[in-house]
């Protein structure tokens, strides 16, 4: 015996055709919206896994360190253009030379020892302003002598990234020992500069 049209329960009769066709057709959406959200979830793992695959498979390895600056050769090219003295204070092995050469009129060098930095400039003729300027306006707060040679002290507070220096004249030139440094460090480059030092003083006019 033939069975007539299926009732549903919701409506307690038939589907009409229109509510049969509307029924299939939300089906048929749900389902292409699961679909739409499944391929979503594909192509976002499939993304992550080839950004993982270039990220970790790639070698990238370290940049090669630089070579540290040849503070002698440096000096006798800077002092064969310009004829002026250069001075080279012989520090620790263990300090890195990072630069050296003449700027603004002055000889400049800066060493990296295992903490910090410490500079040393040597400004040829220069004014009397010529350290304050260089130290941010900052004046000498005590004096002390090493290896007979009188410094000017500067305990600086951190402005500029400096937190102590020196400074003394050298014949007609001047010479500071700065930057983000310990006393002890400041007076090992002090101590390494006493006899060059006195050479200046002594060849002055």
């Amino acid at each position: 015996m033939a069975s007539g049209p299926r009732v549903v329960a919701e409506l307690g009769r038939p589907e009409t055709p229109e509510e049969t066709a509307a029924r299939k057709a939300e089906s048929s959406r749900v389902y292409r919206s699961s679909q739409t959200f499944r391929n979503l979830v594909a192509a976002l793992i499939v993304t992550v896994a080839v950004v993982a695959i270039v990220y970790f498979g790639v070698p990238r390895g370290t940049p090669p360190e630089t070579e540290p600056v040849d503070v002698a050769a440096a000096a006798a090219e800077a002092q064969a253009s310009s004829g002026e003295a250069i001075i080279v204070p012989e520090v620790p092995d263990a300090w890195r030379a990072n630069s050296a050469g003449i700027k603004n009129g002055a000889w400049h060098v800066v060493y990296a020892p295992p903490k910090g930095f410490v500079r040393i400039a040597q400004g040829f003729s220069v004014s009397e302003t010529w350290v304050s300027n260089l130290l941010g306006g900052r004046a000498p707060t005590d004096a002390t002598t090493i290896d007979g040679i009188e410094w000017d002290v500067y305990a600086l507070n951190g402005d500029k990234g400096l937190t102590y220096a020196l400074a003394t004249t050298a014949g007609a030139d001047t010479v500071v020992v700065y930057g983000s440094t310990t006393q002890e460090t400041g007076e090992i480059v002090a101590d390494a500069l006493a006899d060059q030092i006195r050479d200046l003083r002594k060849d002055a006019p």
